[in-house]
């Protein structure tokens, strides 16, 4: 059985799903490449939006600490040189999710902490079940709240108050108070939950891809600028180069003929 399983929904939109239900989708390593092999597909011109789920009751219970597990990496020499390659693997795995040309959708539908949460944090929209729960663990386990992005992510989603409570109580929040405090867009019944992921993985993609695609790089980028000013920039370049295309003909056009626009493809 594959840790990893990847299929299309329907044209341009792409399922991910952790599949190692009978571990809460915990982290190990034949999760880790199935991801790497899942995301190398997500880098090419093939979809326009993805829904990341989890199998089974869990979204992620974040790394596997069960013995017998084999090493994220080949890395030899002293233990702390291999645990940090394993760290960094990881991490730059998370990276190359949340960098993704194009968007990601968490459909949340059980249990997301630790390395969990920090998969549901690298995605650009949370959609969240009923029987989901959060938490920032790390610290409950002997280490700190520092890890796997979170601390970047986490205040930036939810403000620095709530992470800060988070972080440093390790308190696992149920999907209502995820909710209040913004972690996750919307809260839905357990088996309702891929279809709300598919009505906003759909209302993505039925925009055009060149916006899509330089919306998704920006709102990463602008989140970063020093300043306003910063930002401004750039959005007055990505919206010239917007206008390098049929796009905003085309949309007029769709709006004044009452049909759907067929976009300039990327």
């Amino acid at each position: 059985m594959a840790a990893v399983e990847f299929s299309t929904i329907e044209e341009g939109i792409a399922l991910v799903t952790l599949n190692r239900p009978e571990r809460l989708n915990a982290i190990n390593r034949e999760l880790i490449d199935g991801m790497d092999e899942a995301l190398d597909r997500l880098s090419t011109n093939e979809f326009r939006v993805a829904i990341l789920t989890g199998a089974g009751r869990g979204f992620c219970a974040g790394a596997d600490l069960s013995p017998g597990g084999t090493r994220w990496t080949d890395s030899h020499g002293p233990a702390y040189k291999a645990m940090y390659d394993s760290q960094v693997r990881l991490t730059d795995q998370y990276s190359r999710l949340y960098e993704l040309p194009i968007p990601v959708v968490a459909a949340v539908n059980g249990v997301a902490v630790g390395g969990g949460l920090a998969f549901a944090l690298h995605c650009d929209v949370r959609i969240a079940s009923e029987a989901a729960r959060f938490g920032s663990v790390f610290i409950k386990a002997g280490l700190s709240s520092m890890d796997m992005g979170t601390s970047y992510l986490l205040p930036k989603i939810v403000g620095a108050g709530a992470a800060r409570e988070m972080m440093l109580s390790g308190r696992i929040i149920d999907a209502p108070e995820a909710f209040r405090i913004q972690l996750v867009h919307e809260v839905v019944p357990a088996d309702e939950l891929l279809e709300a992921a598919l009505r906003m993985a759909r209302s993505i993609a039925i925009n055009n891809p060149f916006g899509v695609w330089q919306t998704k790089i920006g709102l990463n980028t602008a989140l970063d600028a020093p300043s306003l000013r910063h930002a401004k920039e750039l959005e007055n370049r990505i919206q010239i180069m917007a206008g390098f295309n049929n796009n905003m003909t085309e949309a007029a056009a769709a709006l004044m003929e009452k049909r759907p626009a067929v976009w300039d493809p990327m």
